[in-house]
């Protein structure tokens, strides 16, 4: 089949000019560095935009700031939920707007573009906007003794944090910062959004639509650019908190570099080598399926995508040899074909990264199927199998981010809960058995923020999601965000 056809809105946004999205609109900038947009299914520029200066970063800043103090600051949790509610009837009449910039602009299948960056998005903005009018705090009984007939009660409130400063990864560039939009956004915070240089288009247009829905001007605004405009808005004394999703590393110095601006509050949701580990008694079709899921989806450049695979020994040949079969037969090809199943890596770096990687492998004779980068245009490696030469492995031990699939074999279930937790990282992980009452006992020892038994990368706007040990710091969904979005504070009457 060929590509679907390209939708005029589509081209006419990638043909317009790019900046910034400030107090309510797109501004001019003083910077004359643009940034290219590349499409990774050819590695051609099909659109850039302008990369934001300090003076942007000051006027972003101090927009969402009046719009705190102003109209926003005075907004009834019911005119907030309505707005999030608006936003999401927005993304969804425009669904086929943005799965085609996601893959034309990230390498997305167009698919998966449908599904994740617009028909889930749209769940979690829902979700979130029902928070905006359940935020509560308690009334308190005090035990202070009476001086001198007085009595006393107490209660605690739930305040907007302030000013917040998201910095989202390309991955899923849509779906994770509404993970944090509409967080700031119903519990009445104010953002500053910057997407990942890589992928800046789609949450331009978010920002328009967000506007369309009804936002304040300055209540979203959207600066570009690379790391020196996230260090700027780390620093700025005007930020109160940042929320930042990607490697573990940037992640690291993002938290000491908040900690060091006042203590400004961090939420960091990293990544992990996570583990996937398939008992004996597991289904081989099942099991299959499982490894598909937890590790190919978007080429594997997913932060709760497993990497690391354990399988029973008895059981070990047969599973890899089918995993072997299955991805061998997997079409690779454009992500605007609706009938291709593997696409190519979102950038060009990450492409460099991987081809490095592979050869390491082959060097180590490891690789059972895949290791290649295609020849021609574009950034299109092959799915990867991996036999690992020990647990202290590399392979095992670093985060690839693309659909490379490192397996061992395990004899027991004490040396299988030994390996899984023996890691810097504790993200996600996911077991596989028939035998539930054998699968809840083991899951309470494994070391992870996520857990899934016969599934694994399904996420639930109700259930908290993050990371233990490297992996991060907080939650988001469920009830778990609002500590993050918002500060306590308590009062003590007198009467």
């Amino acid at each position: 089949m060929a590509d679907i056809h390209i939708l005029p809105q589509v081209s006419a946004f990638l043909a317009q000019d790019h900046g910034q999205f400030i107090d309510g609109q797109y501004q001019p900038t003083a910077n004359a560095e643009r940034l290219p947009v590349v499409n990774p299914a050819n590695g051609r520029t099909i659109a850039d935009v302008a990369s934001a200066s300090a003076d942007d970063v000051d006027r972003a800043l101090e927009s969402a700031g009046r719009a705190l103090q102003g109209d926003w600051g005075r907004c009834l949790p019911a005119q907030r939920q309505q707005i999030l509610l608006r936003l999401a009837d927005l993304l969804e009449a425009h669904r086929e707007e943005f799965a085609q910039l996601e893959a034309l602009t990230n390498g997305k299948l167009i698919g998966d573009a449908r599904r994740f960056e617009v028909d889930h998005t749209c769940v979690f903005i829902r979700y979130y906007a029902g928070w905006a009018t359940k935020l509560h705090g308690e009334t308190l009984a005090p035990s202070i003794p009476s001086f001198a007939g007085e009595q006393y009660t107490a209660m605690t409130y739930r305040e907007p944090v302030g000013v917040v400063a998201a910095i989202v990864p390309w991955n899923f560039p849509v779906m994770i910062a509404i993970w944090k939009v509409a967080a700031a956004l119903c519990t009445g915070c104010c953002i500053v959004l910057k997407p990942s240089e890589f992928a800046p288009l789609t949450l331009l247009r978010l920002a328009e639509l967000a506007h369309q829905a009804g936002v304040p001007a300055g209540v979203f605004n959207v600066v570009n650019g690379g790391r020196q405009v996230g260090q700027w808005l780390i620093e700025h004394p005007r930020v109160n908190k940042v929320s930042f999703t990607g490697s573990v590393p940037a992640g690291i110095a993002i938290g000491q570099a908040a900690l060091k601006a006042d203590l400004t509050r961090v939420t960091l949701e990293l990544g992990g080598k996570n583990p996937a580990a398939f008992l004996a008694d597991v289904d081989a079709e099942r099991a299959v399926d499982g490894i598909m899921l937890a590790g190919l989806v978007h080429q594997g450049q997913v932060c709760s995508s497993a990497e690391r695979f354990y399988v029973h020994v008895s059981r070990f040949d047969e599973i890899v040899e089918r995993v072997i079969a299955r991805v061998e037969t997997l079409r690779i090809g454009s992500p605007l074909d609706e009938t291709t199943q593997y696409g190519p890596l979102a950038n060009q770096p990450h492409f460099a990264r991987m081809q490095a990687l592979f050869e390491r492998a082959r060097q180590g004779g490891q690789v059972l199927s895949g290791g290649q980068a295609l020849v021609g245009d574009g950034f299109y490696v092959t799915p990867t199998v991996i036999r690992a030469n020990g647990h202290d492995d590399p392979l095992m031990r670093e985060e690839a981010f693309a659909g490379v699939l490192s397996f061992m074999p395990f004899e027991d279930e004490e040396q299988l809960l030994q390996w899984m937790n023996d890691s810097a990282y504790g993200l996600s992980a996911s077991l596989w058995t028939n035998d539930f009452s054998k699968a809840l006992r083991l899951m309470r020892r494994i070391e992870a923020g996520m857990v899934w038994i016969n599934s694994h990368t399904i996420m639930d706007p109700a259930v908290p999601f993050g990371g233990w040990k490297a992996s991060g710091i907080g939650r988001e969904f469920g009830s778990a965000f609002i500590e993050s979005y918002t500060e306590l504070k308590s009062v003590i009457m007198c009467y």
